[in-house]
């Protein structure tokens, strides 16, 4: 009677294990991937890992105004959160391979 269910839950926990053994793959593999970011009219660009650490912050020097110092801070922190979003963009569709679109809470693995 027993026999049976738990077989396919010895499966079930083989096919969890292999699942997080790809995921964890995957995410080392997403921490060498970059996004780049440009806002501004090329004005500021961000070049952000996986890891969603800032690699690279390039200012075109147009776009100093002593003046206007609020417009490029407005401009950095643009391109920082858009680059962040990119980069949940690049994991989500990335561990969708691996999870086969299951929507799983990050962390899960």
């Amino acid at each position: 009677m027993f026999g049976k269910g738990m077989g396919n839950m010895q499966g079930m926990m083989k096919k969890v294990q292999k699942m997080q053994a790809e995921m964890k793959k995957m995410q080392e593999e997403l921490k060498t991937r970059t996004v780049e970011v440009s806002v501004g009219g090329g004005a500021v660009a961000v070049v952000m890992n996986g890891e969603k650490v800032v690699e690279s912050l390039k200012i075109n020097p147009t776009a100093v105004d002593s003046e206007d110092v609020e417009m490029l801070e407005d401009l950095v922190l643009a391109a920082i959160n858009e680059a962040g979003k990119k980069v949940d963009d690049m994991l989500a569709q990335e561990m969708g391979k691996v999870t086969g679109g299951l929507n799983l809470p990050t962390g899960l693995f």
